[in-house]
């Protein structure tokens, strides 16, 4: 796509190019330990949070529950559901916990978008659930490439698991679109096809992920992420509790170390990053040329 257009094209747009260069989704997943789903039943802007009031005249609370997130280290996102909805209804909100033994849902209702700050100071604890979450990202105003392959795969996942699924705010990556997550365990899936939709939450029902898919798990950083997927790529389980890391030491800038409890016992992963720099935009409306960065596995042993 050309710096002058105006324009989007599907077949031009950053998700389209990326297919074209076979970007690698490894190791991709941005940090999100916890999260924080905000149900709206207004358009969103570009800036998701923007869309939040107070009661009263002061319309910053977008900024002040964006930094109350950072300070507790929790990733909000604005939610809705698939198709019309009824607008009048009650609003949900939701904060969950991906750490690994930790992994824990809440819900509770919504009257008011400063209600939010009392969620996060912990006054109201909402209900405890055990159903999955799937978001699926259609911020079409942040990035149209999100929107246009998102709503089919929000679609179909919306047909099969009407009360798990939501469509989501921006969650990164956009040229992976269509982007997945995974809730509680914060799973990234890229690249998704409808008709692999289903197939993601099958698998998480039965505690497994879908490898080729996966960009990995916002719960670890990304040096963790790459081993994770080498160890898997070797033959080792894809059960969403294997591959747990066990220490991570850095030999080098660069460089790391992994140990990964798997179900044969502890092994060892060693795996450096790198950035190569492509002559291309890695969203619609990003400039070029733009970096990558790409893990390369040096060593995976017993340990």
């Amino acid at each position: 796509m050309d710096l002058g257009d105006v324009r989007y094209r599907p077949e031009t747009g950053c998700a389209a190019q990326a297919d074209l260069r076979h970007d690698s989704l490894t190791a991709t997943a941005p940090p999100a330990e916890r999260w924080l789903l905000i149900e709206s039943h207004t358009p969103w802007p570009r800036q998701a949070l923007t869309a939040l009031q107070r009661s009263s005249s002061d319309l910053g609370l977008g900024d002040v529950v964006a930094r109350r997130c950072r300070e507790l280290g929790i990733r909000p996102v604005l939610i809705r559901r698939f198709g019309r909805v009824d607008r009048t209804g009650p609003r949900r909100w939701g904060l969950v916990d991906c750490r690994p033994g930790h992994e824990l849902v809440r819900w509770g209702d919504l009257p008011t978008d400063e209600h939010l700050l009392e969620v996060l100071a912990g006054k109201d604890t909402g209900q405890v659930s055990t159903a999955p979450i799937y978001l699926v990202c259609t911020h079409g105003r942040h990035d149209a490439c999100c929107a246009v392959r998102g709503r089919p795969v929000a679609a179909t996942l919306t047909a099969a698991y009407p009360e798990r699924t939501w469509e989501c705010s921006h969650i990164g990556g956009d040229r992976f679109a269509a982007n997945v997550v995974v809730l509680p365990h914060s799973l990234f899936y890229g690249q998704v096809a409808p008709a692999r939709a289903a197939e993601l939450a099958k698998q998480y029902d039965e505690r497994a992920v879908v490898p080729d898919l996966l960009r990995g798990s916002g719960a670890f950083i990304p040096p963790v992420q790459a081993a994770q997927h080498f160890a898997r790529a070797a033959g080792h389980s894809p059960a969403v509790d294997n591959l747990l890391p066990h220490t991570v030491a850095v030999l080098a800038e660069h460089r790391w170390r992994i140990l990964l409890a798997s179900t044969n016992g502890l092994i060892a992963v060693e795996v450096s990053a790198h950035l190569d720099t492509v002559d291309a935009r890695l969203t619609c409306a990003g400039s070029s040329p733009a970096q990558i960065r790409r893990f390369e596995l040096h060593n995976l042993t017993p340990a």
